[in-house]
């Protein structure tokens, strides 16, 4: 089963090398690298990488990070591998798709995607009906113009709210992702989405 490699770094100053060290200590013969911010989805490498891939190829990354920054990115991605009857494995992380225990943590990561989308469908539509009734034109006016303040404040919000659902199912998830995960690869699930200050610690 071929494994692919793809590592990426963010700015010129960083190095794919401990990326592709890793990657090659995993046994991937092909590794193709990028520079490019992990928040845009246009990337021209990881793009030809996706449309080469065949059947039975594993697509591996280091962290998950290195290919997403976002859930649904991320299980974008994935989609579009088991498609072509490809794979997806984070050395670093507790996903390989071809494997059960992989696919279990994928269904869990799956599933608070679409609750997310709910909850995102349900606010649009209710603060769209708003607006209609005030006579206001529905939308965010730093975000039509792409304000980096505006962004960043729905950035915000996003992360507040992934938090808040995180500690609303708290049980649920935890029972179901213990004990067949390590504590640390939990926290590693979690903390996905999340920038560095506001990650989840073991305790």
């Amino acid at each position: 089963m071929p494994l692919i490699g793809y590592a990426r770094v963010s700015t010129e100053d960083q190095t794919p090398l401990p990326q592709t060290q890793a990657l090659k200590s995993v046994g991937c013969a092909e590794i193709h690298e990028e520079q490019a911010s992990g928040g845009n989805r246009a990337r021209p490498v990881l793009a030809r990488v996706l449309e080469r891939i065949g059947k039975g190829d594993t697509l591996v990354v280091v962290r998950i990070d290195r290919l997403a920054r976002s859930l649904s990115h991320l299980l974008e991605v994935i989609e579009r591998l088991e498609a072509k009857g490809a794979f997806f494995r984070s050395i670093q992380d507790p996903i390989d798709t071809a494997s059960p225990q992989g696919k279990f943590t994928l269904q869990v990561l799956g599933a608070a995607a679409e609750f997310e989308r709910a909850l995102i469908r349900e606010r649009t539509k209710a603060g769209l009906a708003s607006a209609r009734t005030k006579g206001r034109v529905g939308g965010n006016p730093g975000l039509r113009a792409k304000d980096p303040a505006a962004l960043r404040k729905v950035r915000l919000a996003r992360q507040d709210g992934y938090m808040e659902r995180l500690n609303e199912t708290a049980q649920d998830w935890v029972r179901r992702l213990r004990p067949d995960l390590a504590w640390e690869d939990v926290l590693r699930i979690i903390n996905g989405p999340l920038p560095e200050a506001r990650r989840w610690t073991q305790s």
